[in-house]
């Protein structure tokens, strides 16, 4: 057993000033994006109750009780986050059952939970959860050789969570997790199944852009040549040949009926937005024009902070929860969006990293989790506020104002830290 001397030694303390550093510069955006000339200056004249109309204060209060989270999840035995995984999983699954019914309506979606003055999105939640109870389940099994069973049951646990969230209309949220993918590729999953995943996205992407008989005729030529120029693709998998040939056709037609019956209406004209920018930009595609125009007028040093006009004048709606990154961009400029990038790019490098000397399979497996659910809302977060992918309203982790958002990250990460900190007490799976 360690001595709290011995433990204190073992925590990845790089980790955490790295993600000690990232809340604090977060929240100094948070107060950026929220901040008023016209506000009252002097904050220690104002009552509890009126502090709380502002997000910064109560994001302080956010990032405290996230310090007491980390307190929490250091001292609890390592061992119970493997233990107690399917039974959380299990509470969480029924949590997210009950909460369509429950939630009020909010932004179109029901997924927030109201505990007296404290609002709670159990999706946020869902995603460490899963990734404890999927490292649990690869932990008992060798990806490299499992049989079809063991690939529906990871199948099920991976999916399960997200269709639940899409039923509660939280649509952002449910794409995350198919950031599992890349742990399970480090596991040992075939990378055909990757190639099949972004050749199949490819295929989708194209069928919106390019008209279909082009694309039906280039698939076909493509067919013919295989065909002519490669006689054992003719002599033997001519039926393969001719059935992918098919399964690409059939996605090609498929788009028209997933893009207009199974889409909603605000989904479709960000996904319009995405491909022609101009087509609404007094409509949906106001967000992401004025998302533009405030991180291009920071220039390479940034208008300084708290001079952000875009800012003070609400020009980009939700800056202080999914476009907080328009405030690094205006009021920070083009060397502060880079130094947030490679702060997030230093964090992931250094999650792979304690990933990598995890002594157990289930260690590894959660700490490449962690970097892909972290990965994924970095990247589309970003991307969504440049205009390079649909906005989906995903927060930025560690920087984007919100309870539900800083402590999933917090317990997220800090979970790895806490068995990270035993690794070499623990025997290999």
């Amino acid at each position: 057993m360690k001595t709290p001397a011995r433990y204190s030694r073992s925590i990845d303390w790089v980790t955490v000033g790295i993600y000690l550093l990232m809340v604090f510069v977060g929240w100094l955006n948070v107060y950026a994006a929220s901040y008023s000339p016209d506000a009252p200056t002097h904050v220690f004249g104002l009552s509890f109750g009126e502090l709380m109309n502002f997000n910064w204060f109560k994001q302080i209060l956010w990032i405290g009780t996230a310090v007491l989270m980390i307190v929490v999840l250091l001292v609890i035995d390592y061992k119970a986050y493997d233990t107690f995984a399917y039974a959380l999983y299990a509470g969480m699954i029924l949590l997210l059952i009950i909460t369509p019914f429950v939630a009020r309506p909010i932004a179109g979606s029901r997924s927030w939970l109201e505990l007296g003055p404290v609002r709670l999105q159990p999706a946020e939640f869902a995603k460490f959860i899963t990734a404890l109870a999927v490292s649990r389940y690869m932990a008992g099994i060798n990806l490299r050789h499992q049989n079809f069973r063991d690939q529906l049951a990871l199948a099920f646990l991976t999916l399960l969570p997200p269709l639940l969230i899409i039923a509660a209309n939280e649509t952002g949220q449910a794409l995350v997790f198919g950031a599992f993918l890349l742990a399970y590729f480090r596991e040992g999953m075939s990378p055909l199944i990757l190639l099949l995943l972004v050749a199949g996205g490819a295929i989708l992407i194209l069928a919106l852009l390019v008209p279909k008989l082009w694309l039906i005729g280039f698939f076909t030529v493509l067919l013919v040549l295989v065909l002519v120029f490669n006689n054992r693709v003719l002599r033997h998998h001519l039926p393969l040949s001719i059935g992918v040939w098919l399964v690409v056709i059939g996605m090609v037609f498929g788009v028209d009926f997933f893009f207009n019956s199974m889409l909603q209406d605000h989904q479709r004209k960000r996904i319009e937005v995405l491909i022609n920018p101009s087509a609404d930009p007094l409509g949906v595609g106001w967000n992401v024009t004025q998302a533009k125009i405030a991180i291009g007028s920071g220039g390479v040093v940034g208008k300084g902070f708290l001079q952000g006009t875009q800012t003070k004048f609400d020009f980009v709606p939700a800056q202080s929860t999914d476009f907080i990154f328009c405030t690094v961009g205006e009021e920070w400029g083009w060397l502060g969006s880079i130094v947030t990038i490679v702060l997030f790019m230093t964090l992931l490098w250094r999650i792979v990293y304690v990933a990598e000397r995890q002594k157990s399979v289930f260690g590894r497996t959660y700490g490449y989790c962690v970097a892909s659910i972290i990965f994924f809302h970095f990247a589309v977060n970003i991307g969504m506020t440049i205009g390079l992918a649909p906005v989906v309203g995903i927060p930025l982790p560690f920087f984007s104002y919100g309870g539900s958002s800083l402590w999933s990250f917090t317990i997220l990460l800090f979970i790895l830290l806490a068995i990270d900190a035993y690794r070499k007490q623990d025997l290999v799976r």
